[in-house]
This record gives C-alpha cells, structure tokens and sequence, in this order.
C-alpha cells in the first residue's frame, strides 16, 4: 500500500477559476500565469485543461517554456522576465514566444537579432515597485526604438508591475496606476497591468491583457476579501491519513523540542506528511487541520515525514481517518490553504509552491 500523502489537482476548480477572472474583466484577455510548474500544480496539466479557453500563457523562463512547447502546448507563451543571455533570442524565435523586455541589454540584443518573424514584445515599465523595468522618463525613447523596427517587434504592449494592489491601503497602488496610465495616454499603448488582486480589485487596471496568477490556483490574493475573491475554489487539496494514535497525559510533551504540551489527558494523531513534502515546517502549534471534515489543530512541531494532530475532541477519528492539510474534504468542508498560511506566517504562494516531487499529484477532470 502507498504513503497515503498526495496532492488533488482539480482541473474543473481552475477552469472555473478562470472564468471568473475573465468574466471580471470582459474588455480583456485573461493571461493564464502557469510559472514555478503551475504554483506547484503541473504546468502541463494545467495548461491542457485551459486549452480552448486560455489565449496565451505566462512563463518566467526559456526552460519553462520549452517544457509546455514540447508537451504540445501551442498557444502563445510570454516569457514574464524575458532573456537571460542574448543568445535566447534563437530558442524564442524558434518556439514562436512573446518577450517581455525590461533592461537596455535586452532591448539592444533584440534590435540585433534577426527574426524568422516579427517577435510579439512587451516593455516593462517601473512605476514605482522598483524591481525591474524601465524608468517612465526612458520608456517613451525605448518605445520609440521598438516601434521604428517593425521587421523585429510587433504587437507592442506596456507592461507594469503592482507593488500593493493586494493592500487595504490604495495609495501606492494609485500612484503607480496613475504614472502608468499617463505614459499609456501618451503612448497611445496597450497594457497589460493587472496581477491576481488587481483582477479582482481595481478595474481601473484591466487594459488589453490581465494576468491572474495565484487566483486561478484558489488563492484569495486580498489582504480584505470581496465578493468576486469569494468565488473561488481550491484546485489543491493535500490529502492525507491518519497513519497512528497515542494516548498522553495531561502535561506531556509531543514532538521535537517539547513544543506543545498536552493541557489535559489527550489523544493524538501521527499524519503522514511533513517538510520533506513541503508543508511548512513554521506552521504553528494550533494550525488548522481537517480530519474526515472536522476541524482540529497541529499539536507539536512539524517533522520531515509527520505531523501531530490533537484528536482529543474527534473521539470516532483512527488509524486511517482521512486528513485534509487545505483544501476540500468529500464531506465539503473546506480549509482555505490562505488560512493555513498565516497560522505559518507566510503566504499561500510559498506552500503551493513548495510541494516536493515525492508527493503524487492525482488530476480529476482532465
């Protein structure tokens, strides 16, 4: 008999995921962002579910590209930090990928090249993240250059970058949206802004492309929630089962270091998963578990291959009961994997992404 650990990938959830994203932005095409293998879902599975719906994908590097171009994958695919080295620009040509650039260098190794085809480029703007891109006062100049070689660039677009369009607060997020939409004006240039919480928030960002990343995985982006956040559906439910029970006394320790001690004579439950899997080694003492669609709480320090359940207050719960770690239970209770995040002091993006190899991922709906 297998480890009982895996990851469900619910392809009906994503697809309805996205929906919803494009039906929030009706006057925009929806670029599905499928990078770090799909946060950690599989790339390809993910994009032949969303094949027929999706009209490009979104990668961060020629290598995730040419693995969704040699599983079949057709649609265009825009490479989000463009080359790494001029000599790339062969492989994008010969893949037909769409470029975002967002230095001098590979501004200047583009012009150089000489396509088989006009290559579909995006030029990434600064306005105010600070990460990458081009300062606002150069974009004009650069665009300028872009635009003058027509046999080597097409389909320009503006490209941006929010630093806090997840936040309460929306001050940043307007002053970037207003530095953006300024040189757009100017430009006469199409855009594509909006992240995930963009998407779901500010409509005053979707501009010819949006593109929704960790939404379309079931994640709520949103430091507030609203009601479009609330449609969405898990697509990863880490499973698992109870694999032993011990009986312990009121004051007993569990787990590495004594962390957790028992607060009266309780019943405990060894699950098997741990952060050689991926699951978050922070998680706290009181972190939210869900076993046969209950809810109870971590007790102890997370190990390599367990973890600790307090099931004192599941008295029907053995040997063999099923174990959600986030995402949806047969009996349809849910545990929002953002939730489980904070009780880890991280991010859904970090668990998600985080999954190891060694854990099964079992597609329903392909």
């Amino acid at each position: 008999m297998a480890r009982p650990l895996h990851a469900d990938i619910d392809l009906d959830a994503l697809r309805h995921n996205y929906r919803l994203a494009r039906d929030l932005a009706p006057s925009s095409q929806a670029l599905v962002v499928i990078k770090a293998d799909a946060y950690g879902h599989g790339a390809v599975a993910c994009a032949r579910a969303l094949g027929g719906l999706a009209p490009a994908f979104a990668v961060a590097s020629l290598e995730e590209a040419t693995v969704l171009r040699e599983a079949g994958v057709a649609e265009p695919i825009v490479l989000l930090e463009g080359i790494f080295a001029p000599d790339e620009l062969e492989r994008v040509d010969a893949l037909g990928l769409w470029l975002v650039v967002h230095s001098e260098w590979q501004v200047a190794a583009l012009l150089d090249h000489r396509p088989r085809r006009p290559v579909p480029t995006w030029l990434k703007v600064d306005s105010g993240m600070h990460r990458l891109g081009f300062d606002p006062a150069r974009a004009e100049a650069v665009w300028a250059r872009l635009t003058a070689c027509p046999e080597r660039v097409t389909a320009l677009h503006l490209m941006s970058h929010f630093a806090t369009a997840d936040a309460l607060d929306p001050a940043c997020f307007q002053h970037q949206m207003t530095t953006i939409d300024a040189l757009a004006r100017r430009l006469d240039a199409p855009t594509c802004l909006a992240n995930s919480p963009a998407t779901l928030a500010w409509p005053r960002a979707h501009g010819a492309w949006n593109r929704p990343g960790v939404m379309l995985y079931g994640s709520n982006p949103l430091e507030g929630g609203n009601d479009a956040a609330r449609e969405l559906r898990p697509v990863m439910t880490l499973r698992s089962e109870i694999i032993a029970v011990r009986e312990v006394a009121s004051g007993e320790p569990v787990g590495y270091g004594g962390r957790w001690h028992a607060p009266r004579p309780s019943r405990i439950g060894v699950v098997a998963a741990g952060y050689g899997d991926g699951y978050d080694r922070h998680a706290a003492d009181g972190t939210p578990v869900l076993v046969d669609g209950q809810r109870t709480t971590l007790a102890g320090k997370v190990s390599m291959d367990m973890l600790t359940v307090d099931l004192t207050d599941l008295p029907g719960a053995d040997i063999g009961s099923r174990v959600v770690l986030w995402g949806e239970d047969p009996s349809g209770a849910r545990l929002s994997i953002d939730e489980v995040a904070r009780h880890c002091d991280t991010i859904s993006y970090t668990l998600l992404t985080g999954i190891l190899p060694r854990v099964p991922r079992r597609y329903r709906h392909l």
